[in-house]
């Protein structure tokens, strides 16, 4: 096999590529050439890791800069042309696997996902998976280059995120109106879009055998161990235990904050009206201090992180032309990670690191396991990575032990951190009982009943929030929910990921030694084991019940009552 590095694909097509694999395609794979199979496996492995780090690096570097024009023809290249016939491609190596019969118990789960991809591949479908990465390309530039006049200034959408903190309620307003109004403004436009990728997806779904894409979205998840009918539990689980809870917080919320009722600007001010947490003063300090939270925790994080920060795979602050959003994505030819986020000076830009770091050390954790498809694991367990990470490093977060925060920033900090899972769980039902309607119900495909839809759902979820004479804003809010357009079914994995790292947590308020090194045995797994059995590595189980939320909901509510000094 030729040696190949990332760089050597930058500019190649796909054409070029393709010549690569032919050795791989044509090789005849032998029952009984055990050693045979293995050689073909690492050079596979070898040209994939290369691919995959190319077309990660290709997203990165539009995402940090998606102005250059070059960049983005780049990105697009690898997005809407190089890696939908990739995909194909692997199917084709897979099945040529597969028909070997060859299987090692730490290829079990591997197999298994190339089994189902393989069932579902349609040749008809690269096509339209083609237009669909186009299609999330143009909601990626939209979004992109959505500005706001600020204060004499044109900036990104996110720079507003220090204003709804700001005490002065006016001016929350004032920055919240900002910074949806955009989406009110390009509504038709991304309407227009939706409707096209609804279309689309659906067709994907009726070729590859499935009558809706809700069932097909399941299998190419991948979800075996959990069903459209476990989510709706995990809906119905949230209106019992989360939302009463939520509503609670908003309650003392609306009390503190002496209004008679929350508007949706008055949600992230601190109720007290002090003024916003200031963690750090430039993204050097907050890229340091953080090195020094992870050392804190273990010093093999700390380590980790210094090397992303020496090798200059970090983008963190927000400025105008970078992507929204924030992720951290793997490297897996030179076994490393890129994160991107857009810092604006807020305590959530702290979770938000802490968050994509234990993403970071999840990958690094699994980079040594020697095929790329064995890291390819399901959101369920790469979310309890980073969300165990935000709540394991708390202890570590205070000026005293080289953190951010004083004594008192630090319980309010906790504080924030915790009512955000609990208010933030809901949402997440949102979102997927939402897409659950968007791909089972034909009215879907009417833009005005989308929009009267979403606002049902939400509705059901939220009893607090006032949204009188807000309606266009208010429908309006899906619209800046990336995953909805780009990775459709993709976020109920973060509720279920939470109620595991809550679990992790729980754990580690009695051991934490033990906690944290449970976890790390499951990171160090990657997807050689059915998902029950990672959490249960991680000291965990998957919780879509009632009983199970609440107990949660009762370790949450106990802690938040002692950072405050109030009885449970």
């Amino acid at each position: 096999m030729i040696a190949i590095t990332p760089n050597d694909l930058q500019s190649a097509s796909w054409e070029d590529i393709a010549l690569l694999y032919r050795p791989l395609i044509d090789q005849s794979l032998d029952r009984g050439d055990e050693e045979g199979i293995e050689q073909w496996l690492a050079d596979w492995n070898l040209l994939d890791s290369a691919l995959i780090e190319a077309s990660t690096l290709a997203l990165y570097d539009v995402s940090c800069d998606s102005i250059d024009a070059e960049k983005e023809s780049i990105h697009l290249r690898f997005s809407s042309d190089i890696m939908p016939r990739h995909a194909e491609l692997v199917t084709t190596l897979a099945a040529k696997l597969l028909d070997t019969g060859y299987t090692r118990p730490y290829l079990v789960t591997t197999l298994q996902r190339f089994r189902t991809e393989r069932d579902i591949f349609r040749r008809e479908n690269i096509a339209l998976n083609q237009q669909i990465a186009a299609l999330n390309n143009r909601y990626n530039s939209i979004c992109g280059k959505m500005l706001v006049e600020w204060q004499g200034a044109s900036v990104p959408v996110a720079r507003l995120n220090p204003f709804l903190q700001h005490p002065d309620r006016a001016i929350r307003e004032e920055a919240w109106r900002l910074g949806m109004q955009p989406y009110v403004d390009a509504r038709d436009e991304l309407a227009d879009l939706f409707d096209q990728q609804l279309a689309l997806r659906q067709q994907v779904a009726l070729n590859a055998g499935f009558d809706i894409f809700l069932d097909y979205s399941f299998a190419k998840l991948h979800r075996y161990d959990y069903s459209p009918a476990d989510c709706q539990s995990f809906h119905r689980a949230t209106k019992q235990t989360f939302v009463p809870a939520a509503t609670t917080i908003m309650n003392e919320r609306e009390r503190a904050l002496g209004v008679g009722s929350l508007r949706p600007w008055d949600l992230p001010v601190d109720p007290w009206n002090r003024p916003a947490l200031t963690p750090y003063a430039s993204i050097d300090t907050l890229i340091g201090t953080a090195q020094h939270v992870f050392s804190q925790l273990d010093p093999a994080f700390g380590h980790q992180f210094a090397g992303l920060r020496s090798r200059n795979l970090l983008d963190l602050e927000s400025r105008e032309g970078k992507r929204p959003g924030g992720f951290c994505s793997p490297l897996p030819w030179q076994k490393q990670v890129v994160i991107f986020m857009n810092a604006s000076g807020t305590s959530t830009d702290v979770q938000t690191l802490l968050h994509e770091a234990g993403h970071a050390f999840h990958e690094i954790a699994m980079a040594d396991l020697p095929f790329v498809y064995q890291r390819h694991i399901g959101e369920e367990m790469c979310e309890v990575a980073s969300m165990s990470m935000e709540l394991l490093a708390a202890p570590y977060l205070q000026v005293d032990r080289g953190g951010f925060y004083t004594s008192e920033e630090g319980n309010r900090a906790r504080t924030e951190h915790l009512e955000s899972i609990v208010t933030m769980t809901p949402w997440i039902s949102v979102v997927d009982a939402f897409q659950h309607w968007l791909y089972t119900d034909p009215a879907a495909m009417d833009r005005d009943a989308r929009d009267r839809k979403f606002v049902e759902i939400w509705g059901e979820y939220d009893l607090h929030t006032d949204w009188t004479g807000l309606e266009d804003l208010r429908s309006a809010r899906w619209y800046r929910q990336l995953h909805i357009f780009l990775f459709p079914f993709y976020y109920i994995e973060y509720g279920i990921a939470q109620l595991a790292a809550l679990q992790v947590w729980k754990n580690s308020l009695h051991d934490p030694a033990v906690a944290l090194a449970d976890l790390r045995a499951a990171f160090a797994l990657g997807g050689t084991r059915p998902l029950p059995e990672l959490y249960a590595r991680a000291g965990a189980r998957m919780i879509f019940d009632q009983p199970g939320m609440s107990e949660l909901v009762k370790v949450l509510q106990t802690e938040l009552a002692s950072l405050n000094g109030t009885p449970v």
